[in-house]
């Protein structure tokens, strides 16, 4: 009778409770399998999105360069400055054959703004993209 009593009592804790607790860890795997499918669609549509966005500006881009008027801005807003960088540094300094004027606090940064976005906004690109892809 002793042995009917515990095996009893020991049938209601172990099916009611290992129920509770399995049926407990299945909710939690569950949650955590859902905020990791949640994780990975945001990731997803952020990509997505990038893409989208980059081909949008591709696209601008393109059209802008469709006409040769349209192509020349850029260079030819460089180009002002690469002459002055060129006289400055051939001919007054390297020939040592005139002296030219110094330009503004202003027009200089427009100048290091020219050739800084010429030679390092790729490099600045590629450099934010592995630091961004690294923190996720």
């Amino acid at each position: 009778m002793l042995t009917a009593i515990l095996g009893f009592v020991l049938k209601l804790l172990s099916g009611g409770v290992v129920d509770k607790v399995l049926g407990h860890m299945e909710a939690q795997a569950n949650t955590e399998t859902e905020r990791e499918r949640i994780r990975t669609q945001a990731t997803i549509e952020a990509i997505r999105a990038e893409t989208a966005a980059q081909t949008e500006a591709r696209a601008i881009i393109v059209a802008e360069q469709g006409r040769w008027y349209t192509a020349a801005v850029r260079p030819a807003f460089a180009l002002i400055f690469i002459i002055f960088l060129a006289k400055v540094v051939i001919w007054d300094k390297v020939l040592g054959w005139g002296t030219t004027d110094d330009l503004s606090p202003q027009l200089w940064n427009v100048c290091m703004t020219v050739v800084g976005a010429y030679f390092f906004g790729r490099s600045a690109e590629k450099i934010s993209s592995i630091v961004t892809s690294r923190r996720k």
